[in-house]
Order: structure tokens, then sequence, then C-alpha cells
């Protein structure tokens, strides 16, 4: 930090495992990640390359290499992951990983229909040569899942082989664990958490309103995901109380 101020909760620090923040990269030129990274890259633990922008990104392999020169783990979306396996090429999709040197994978079944054994069938073969975030829930806003599915289908994914859950709201924050207003659901996530621990759960959380419900609820390290790159250091901010949100949230009440 750049000087001292008292009751500042304590942070994880880098390598985390917890209070990670994870952001999307949804189609940033070069010189954008360079200006991201000299900006942020202290607050980064994770860099998504969003849904399946991976397919038409100019000069992949070269932002690939800039992310994990910084030490920042990078990984293809979900959704492009479901293209490959859609398509009968879930083998071509462990090449392109290894050419890439792409060492985190995540296993979804967001726009795509996969028998939940199969999943964890995919998961537990990815595990054994990746680290695999496996994200939970549908992309399609009718499609409700009830609290103790949740809990099974986490529970189940973690046991197959999964470092993290990741709960679905998509970029927008709108579905998922969110009502189509992006009001968290917050009965289904107070349910997940007496089954699931924290620490093993990252929560899609685009909009401030739902980093703060999170915040609030775990404390400074929950791990939140598909922040904006221009939103990180505002989130860091938010998690240790020097936003206006959080201000009182650290404080010693005595």
């Amino acid at each position: 930090m750049n000087f001292n101020l008292t009751q500042i909760p304590e942070r994880t620090q880098q390598p985390r495992t917890h209070g990670l923040t994870m952001v999307m990269d949804k189609g940033l030129s070069l010189e954008e990640a360079r200006n991201f990274l000299s900006a942020s890259s202290p607050y980064v633990d994770i860099v998504k390359l969003g849904f399946g922008t991976s397919f038409v990104t100019p000069n992949l392999r070269q932002k690939i290499e800039l992310y994990q020169a910084a030490n920042i783990p990078v990984y293809f979306g979900g959704t492009l992951f479901e293209a490959f396996l859609i398509r009968n090429q879930f083998d071509d999709y462990i090449k392109v990983c290894e050419d890439y040197g792409i060492k985190h994978v995540e296993v979804s079944d967001g726009s795509i229909i996969i028998p939940h054994a199969e999943k964890c069938g995919y998961i537990e073969k990815m595990a054994k040569i990746a680290t695999v975030f496996s994200e939970v829930g549908s992309k399609d806003a009718e499609h409700i899942i009830p609290p103790y599915k949740w809990i099974e289908l986490m529970s189940a994914e973690l046991s197959a082989g999964a470092t993290y859950v990741i709960a679905e709201a998509r970029e927008s924050g709108n579905v998922g664990i969110y009502r189509g207003s992006g009001e968290v659901r917050e009965g289904l996530v107070q349910e997940i958490l007496t089954q699931i621990p924290a620490e093993k759960i990252i929560w899609e959380a685009p909009q401030k309103a739902q980093q703060l419900y999170f915040l609030e609820l775990v404390g400074c390290n929950a791990n939140l995901g598909n922040l904006a790159p221009y939103e990180v250091i505002s989130l860091e901010a938010m998690r240790v109380g020097l936003r206006g949100d959080t201000f009182q949230l650290f404080l010693d009440k005595e």
C-alpha cells in the first residue's frame, strides 16, 4: 500500500487461494492489456478470455503470453469449451489448450445440455492436466434451478476434481444467482453457503451492487468474477473499506 491506515481488513496475498478477483477480457488489444496490467496486476488473480472471443481475437498468442509473463493465469471462456464439445471436438480443445500453454480451464454447460455425470467426467479428465473451474447455472433466464440442485451440482463437481465452482451470472449479471433486474437471489446464495465453502465458489458479480452484497456477506476476501478490467482498482478499494459503499464495514464499532 502507498501509506499506512489502521482498521484495514487483511487481504490474502498473491498467489491467492481465496479472495480472488477474476477479470473478463472481452477483446482488449495488446496495448490495452498492457495498460490494464500496469495499473491493476497486483489485484488480478485470473483472466478469462470471455465466452468465445479467443476464436476471433487478433494476436491471441501474444496476449496470452503477456498475461502469463505477469504470472496471471489466463483461460478460455466456458462457451468456447461448449463450442468444441457440441462439435465432438473435445480432444481438439485439449490440444488447443496445450498449444497455447493454458493451464486453467473452464468446464461449463450454460449453453448446451450435458448429462451431469458426463460433465463430471470431463472435469475429472481435465483435472489431471489443468486447474479446473466448473461453472454451475444456466444462461437461460427461464431455466430456474432450485437451491438444493445448485448444492448437489456444486458438490459433485468439486468432488470430480474442480478447484473452484463458478456461480453463473453471464457477463451482464442478470441470470443464474441473480434475477433479471440484477438483484441477488439472496435465499439461493445463503442456502448454497450452508453446504459449499465460500472459498471454493467464485461469484460472477459484474455489477457494483452485486460485488457489495458478497463483500458484506462473505467478507473482503470473497471470490468475485466477471470484473471489467477498468473496475479492478475500484473493487480493491471497496474490498478494504475505502469506497463509500463499504466505508463503515470494517471500522471498529467501539
